[in-house]
C-alpha cells in the first residue's frame, strides 16, 4: 500500500520495531560496532549481510534519515551531510573532474557560485552562467561531450524564482551524457517534486524548511540509482 506524504515524513526509513522498543529512531553515538563472532565478520566481509562497521561508513540514525528523505523526495537513495553546503560541494566533486563543465543559472546561491568559480575552476572545471528561464542562452551553454551537469535552484535563493524543471529535462534529454542537478531546498518536497519532473539529482539545505525548527545544520542530496553511491563511496 502506497503511503501518503504526511506518513513518509513520521514513518519513512524506520524498521517496525526500534532498538529497545523505542518509539522513535535512538540516536547512535557509537563510532565502531562489533562482531559477535569471526563468522559473522567474514560474512559482513564477504558481502553476505548489510551491517555497521565504522562510524566512517555509515550508522544507523543517520541511514534512518536518508531513507526517509529519499522516500519523501520520491528517490532510490540518499546521502546526508553536515550542512547544504557540504552537499552541493561533494556533489560537484564527485561528478566533476578536470576538463568537464557545468552550466548553472546566475541567481544560484552565492556559496554555490562562488565554489564553483574559485575552487572548481583550481581543478580544471569550467562554467557558464545563464539566465534563469533562458533555455535557449543553456542549449547554446551546453559543449557536447564536456558539459556533464545542468545546475539550478528552484525556487531560487534568495530572488525565489520558480524553474521550469521539465523545459530543463528536455535541455537534458537532448545532450547525451549530461546530468539535471535541481537545489530545492525552498519548496521542501511538500511543494515541489524535481524527480517527477526529470531531474537526477535533488539537494536540500536540510537546515532551512526541511529542517524546520532553526536547530538543525544538515544537507542532503537524494538521486535516481546508481548515482548517490558515488557519493558514498
Amino acid at each position: 500500500m502506497t503511503q501518503a506524504l504526511e506518513t513518509r515524513c513520521v514513518h519513512a526509513g524506520q524498521p517496525r520495531r526500534q532498538a529497545f522498543d523505542a518509539i522513535t529512531t535512538p540516536v547512535v553515538m557509537s563510532a565502531t560496532y562489533t562482531f559477535e563472532s569471526t563468522a559473522a565478520l567474514r560474512a559482513y566481509f564477504d558481502g553476505e549481510v548489510e551491517r555497521e562497521e565504522y562510524g566512517r561508513y555509515g550508522n544507523p540514525t543517520v541511514r534512518a534519515a536518508e531513507a526517509r528523505i529519499a522516500s519523501l523526495d520520491g528517490a532510490s537513495d540518499a546521502a546526508l551531510f553536515s550542512s547544504g553546503m557540504a552537499a552541493v560541494t561533494t556533489t560537484l566533486l564527485a561528478m566533476l573532474k578536470q576538463g568537464d563543465h557545468l552550466v548553472l543559472t546566475q541567481d544560484c546561491y552565492r556559496r554555490t557560485r562562488q565554489f564553483i568559480g574559485t575552487v572548481l575552476q583550481r581543478f580544471g572545471v569550467t562554467a557558464t552562467l545563464v539566465e534563469p528561464g533562458d533555455l535557449k542562452a543553456l542549449e547554446a551553454a551546453i559543449r557536447p561531450g564536456v558539459t556533464k551537469l545542468i545546475v539550478s535552484e528552484s525556487p531560487t535563493n534568495p530572488y525565489l524564482r520558480v524553474a521550469d524543471v521539465p523545459a530543463l529535462a528536455a535541455v537534458r534529454d537532448r545532450h547525451p551524457g549530461v546530468k539535471l542537478l535541481i537545489d530545492s531546498t525552498f519548496a521542501t518536497p511538500v511543494n515541489q517534486r524535481p524527480f517527477e519532473l526529470g531531474a537526477d539529482l535533488v539537494l536540500h539545505s536540510a537546515t532551512k524548511y526541511l529542517g524546520g525548527h532553526n536547530d538543525l545544520l544538515a544537507g542532503s542530496v537524494s538521486g535516481r540509482p546508481g548515482l548517490i553511491q558515488a557519493l558514498k563511496d
